[in-house]
């Protein structure tokens, strides 16, 4: 009895065929050959490059007044500019934290009823390779390029912090700037995820992509309204409230808005790039005024690794609802020739 042998063109890993990275490494390919790959590093590379050079002045100042102290580097990621009229968020974060979500979008809601417009999705999972091979490697794709973006950016902005203004980052440094890297790609994967859901959702990816548009725009310029407004009817504090009111509906209002991903990565940004922050909840902002221990010595990575735990795993959280709600409803649907 002779011995069967694998099907042609499929890698082996063990008995199982890796079917998702053959799907990977082709999409993957397809992205970074494509008009959109170049367009998204030029513009965050630019728009990275545009903000340590508006802040370079205010570098070199700051480091030479406290030359050897910890954290300096990270002022390439951290410091406003002068004339910024947002203290919100330092201005590189924002500045991922506000095109992150476009390039998750960008790679995702065209991933799934692209193939069905062009008919190429029966074809496909004609071959021998498992059905959820298809999302699994269009996503790990997805999100194999979004990481290879900010990298080169991230990359590109500290050689530029190294020879131009002669920082050069610390161990410490090194770590948290990891850490929020990596972060910042789950971020960005779990509007990689929606745009996924949608595709797969949407027959039209004119409609998947409108329809993500519209959450990203919702959260991102209406979404602290309608939580405050939210806030503030679960928790009245009128004019002539206490200030235990006024602290409960602050709690209220800081606990619906960590159920966004854009406050999630928001807080994650400001405790790892910044080591002196020590906490980002009410009670702990209060608890240090009133100690008077609001400029204490920085904190090494490791506790503010702890600080934004409950953060980071409810990024990981959202990310993993949105591609596992993808993940069942192409699994569910019918795929016709």
């Amino acid at each position: 009895m002779s011995a069967q042998t694998p099907a042609a063109g499929l890698p082996e890993t063990g008995r199982i065929p890796a079917g998702w990275r053959v799907v990977a490494g082709k999409e993957l390919t397809d992205h970074v050959v494509s008009i959109r790959f170049l367009l998204l590093l030029i513009m965050l590379g630019a728009l990275g490059v545009g903000a340590i050079y508006t802040v370079s002045g205010s570098i070199r100042d700051a480091a030479a007044q406290v030359s050897g102290a910890r954290g300096i580097f990270l002022y390439l990621f951290t410091l406003n500019p002068p004339t910024s009229l947002s203290q919100s968020l330092p201005p590189f974060v924002q500045l991922v934290g506000f095109v992150g979500p476009l390039m998750g979008i960008a790679f995702g809601f065209s991933s799934i009823n692209a193939e069905r417009a062009d008919g190429t999705l029966p074809r496909l999972l004609s071959q021998p390779i498992h059905r959820d091979d298809v999302i699994n490697g269009k996503f790990v794709a997805g999100l194999a390029v979004i990481a290879l973006i900010l990298g080169v950016v991230i990359l590109f902005i500290s050689a530029i912090g190294i020879i131009r203004l002669g920082l050069v980052p610390a161990p410490d440094d090194i770590l948290r700037l990891f850490a929020w890297y990596v972060l910042t790609v789950v971020y960005v994967g779990f509007w990689l995820a929606l745009a996924t859901l949608a595709s797969v959702v949407f027959r039209n990816s004119g409609t998947a992509f409108f329809a993500v548009l519209a959450v990203w725009l919702i959260l991102t310029f209406f979404g602290g309204t309608v939580i405050d407004a939210i806030g503030g009817f679960l928790a009245p504090a009128g004019q002539g409230a206490s200030v235990a009111e006024q602290i409960r509906r602050a709690e209220v209002v800081q606990t619906l808005h960590r159920a966004t991903p854009n406050r999630l990565f928001a807080e994650i940004g400001q405790v790892l790039l910044d080591p002196r922050v020590q906490t980002v909840d009410i009670q702990g902002i209060l608890q240090l005024r009133s100690t008077n221990r609001s400029l204490a010595t920085v904190l090494p990575i490791g506790q503010s690794l702890l600080i934004i735990w409950p953060q980071v795993v409810g990024l990981i959280a959202l990310t993993s609802l949105c591609f596992a709600a993808a993940y069942v409803t192409f699994m569910r649907q019918e795929v016709r020739a």
